[in-house]
């Protein structure tokens, strides 16, 4: 997606807040955040991970600093493989206009070797906050992947998809519990922005999110209902 088209869509649909996410990968963080500068959004930086368990783990982080300093880890622990862009698509880099800067060459769609654990331990040393992606998802997601939680896993909250339910999810995955649930859409087009998720904070910062997904200090988060057309 374009990152000028990015920032407008979400300005159209009163987003506040969104978080560029992309596999394994970071490099187009920036140019969204720049697209952003002298409007009302903001941009956290963050990744989706994949774990070695083949688990998606949403990675947010303060500022683009903390940012690198996870992509520097992520990129010693992937496989040096080629991407083939007729099967897997291509992985273009581009400037906050949208203009194309280069082509990442190597595969981002795989597992990295960090395990779940190791994933929680990084980013949480580096001020970031980890969140389980799509939890409820067949591909990809904690529950059906692995079935488990653990509780070396700091977790704060999970994610679900725009294909299910706060009350789908809680009744299908027990595990779920009364931890705190997002729904950020996982948006790969334009006509995928949902904006479902309500964080009552004081700013758009990780430290405040966190607050909220704790339930401290009167700051809050919930999921507005959303149309039936978003679920299966």
């Amino acid at each position: 997606m374009i990152p000028p088209l990015i920032v407008q869509k979400a300005l159209e649909l009163n987003i506040d807040i969104i978080a560029i996410t992309d596999h394994n990968a970071s490099a187009n963080v920036s140019a969204v955040q720049k697209a952003a500068q002298g409007t009302t959004l903001k941009v956290l930086p963050g990744m989706e991970v994949q774990s070695r368990e083949d688990v998606h783990l949403l990675c947010l982080f303060e500022n683009l600093n903390d940012l690198e300093g996870w992509q520097s880890a992520v990129d010693e622990s992937m496989p040096d493989t080629i991407n083939h862009a007729e099967f897997f698509g291509e992985q273009f880099i581009v400037d906050e206009q949208g203009e194309y800067i280069r082509t990442e060459p190597r595969l981002l769609l795989t597992s990295t070797r960090f395990s779940i654990d190791g994933i929680f331990e990084r980013v949480n040393a580096l001020g970031g906050l980890v969140i389980p992606a799509h939890v409820e998802r067949t591909t990809y997601g904690l529950f059906p992947t692995l079935g488990l939680l653990s509780d070396q896993w700091p977790i704060l909250g999970f994610e679900i998809s725009r294909h299910t339910t706060p009350e789908q999810a809680r009744m299908n995955f027990p595990s779920i519990g009364s931890y705190p649930l997002i729904q950020n859409g996982d948006v790969h087009r334009l006509d995928e922005f949902i904006g479902s998720t309500i964080f009552m904070i004081e700013e758009p910062t990780i430290k405040e999110i966190r607050k909220a997904l704790k339930s401290e200090d009167h700051r809050k988060v919930f999921i507005e209902k959303m149309p039936d057309k978003l679920h299966p």
